[in-house]
């Protein structure tokens, strides 16, 4: 897979093209994550993470039906989680949003298998990448990882650590 970097006049790298995933559509293609599971979301925040920072890449992932809706604690400085607040705004309608409204849509990549939502992001001249074929870089770029000894990842913080110890019910009992 070739890294997609935006770069300046003079040729240094500015940073990879982020990514904009459409969430609950992309667990729905993710070996061993299920829509059925309740911490589905958290379990793929933390694929996504890696897949990050293995690929020194950005992304944000848009939900459905977070309470409270926002900018989720699964967050970090790598992925940022959104949840659609409510049931009168969803996850495609922030999806929509964000393409409609990004300054610079060359330099996004929209994962999603979604019609409408890769329609509007390919108006704009946004790369869409469905979301079977990011699950599938997803997973290779696990398996790299740990078969390889590639780099070593970025651990949890103690912050986020404990976020998910509370999240999972682990570590204080």
């Amino acid at each position: 897979m070739a890294i997609v970097e935006r770069r300046r006049a003079s040729g240094d790298t500015i940073c990879a093209v982020p990514y904009l995933i459409d969430g609950h559509n992309l667990i729905g293609q993710m070996p061993g994550l299920s829509l059925d599971d309740p911490h589905d979301e958290a379990k793929l925040a933390m694929h996504v993470r890696r897949f990050c920072v293995h690929e020194r890449r950005k992304a944000t992932i848009i939900f459905d039906g977070g309470l409270p809706g926002g900018v989720s604690r699964l967050s970090n400085s790598d992925v940022t989680v959104i949840f659609a607040s409510d049931r009168r705004t969803t996850a495609d309608d922030l999806l929509l949003n964000r393409i409609r409204n990004e300054r610079n849509p060359g330099g996004l990549i929209v994962v999603t298998s979604d019609q409408k939502i890769a329609n509007a992001a390919r108006q704009r001249r946004m790369t869409v990448k469905p979301s079977r074929e990011f699950a599938r870089e997803v997973s290779r770029a696990a398996k790299a990882a740990r078969g390889a000894g590639a780099e070593k990842e970025r651990g949890l913080s103690k912050e986020e650590l404990e976020e998910w110890e509370a999240m999972f019910g682990k570590g204080k009992g």
